[in-house]
């Protein structure tokens, strides 16, 4: 994980913190009320803890997706055992590129951001599949320097989205509302809202009073090392709801 992707040159993480940083992580999924499985790591890939980009998941089924990094082509195939064996459907990506991180699912639609990582081919091939699933996709322009789509945006509730301020009052998100984050605090907008808890990066102590203020219960994480490899909370795992039995 410490020769991972990086846009700009924050230094390597350090392996121990960033360890510390995922075991965190998961015990606070656990503490919102998730089951979660862990995967063995993908010693060949050093970007495989961020599994949200090889795959997209729902109730309805899962789709494999094709990363836009050449590095990362082979991540799809490594997870796909351990989705069929989880989904009765698991659908292939059958064009194009198409990064997890770029796709945002909202109650109104699925919203897939087009950005170095999702191409026109991914993002359409991929709509297409969301329709097997019986979903309808949005495919709208990622603002310049900006990563991946929910690198600068999260669905916080139902009707509401924190996203930077070079997502705001662009009307790509339906008429949801928004919350902006802080100057300087552009990196907080990839927060990771599980069942009554909103999980925002520590080191952004105004938008984690702002969340307060409007009466989300926030709990903070360290994301410092993640984030030298332009990583978020939302990168590090896929999430679903289980039908009812």
């Amino acid at each position: 994980m410490v020769d991972g992707l990086r846009a700009g040159d924050r230094g390597n993480p350090d392996y121990a913190t960033i360890c510390a940083e995922h075991d965190a992580y998961v015990a606070a999924l656990r503490s919102a009320g998730l089951a979660v499985t862990v995967l063995p790591p993908l010693e060949d890939f050093p970007d495989s803890l961020f599994v949200e980009d090889p795959a997209l998941v729902f109730a309805e089924g899962a789709i494999l997706l094709r990363p836009g990094a050449p590095s990362r082509a082979g991540e799809a195939p490594a997870i796909a055992p351990a989705l069929r064996g989880t989904f009765d459907v698991v659908l292939d990506l059958p064009s194009g590129c198409a990064d997890g991180g770029d796709v945002l699912v909202t109650p109104r639609g699925v919203v897939i951001g087009l950005s170095a990582r999702t191409d026109r081919a991914g993002a359409e091939a991929l709509a297409a599949c969301l329709v097997k699933l019986g979903r309808d996709a949005t495919i709208v322009e990622t603002p310049s320097g900006v990563l991946h789509l929910k690198s600068a945006c999260s669905l916080i509730d139902d009707e509401t989205l924190l996203c930077a301020p070079s997502l705001a009052g662009t009307g790509m998100f339906g008429g949801l509302r928004e919350i902006v984050t802080p100057d300087g605090e552009d990196a907080a907008a990839n927060a990771l809202r599980i069942n009554d808890v909103v999980l925002v990066g520590a080191g952004f102590p105004r938008t984690i009073e702002r969340l307060a203020s409007l009466g989300y219960a926030v709990v903070a994480l360290e994301t410092a090392e993640v984030g030298k490899l332009d990583a978020g909370l939302s990168c590090l795992s896929l999430r679903w709801w289980e039908p009812s039995a």
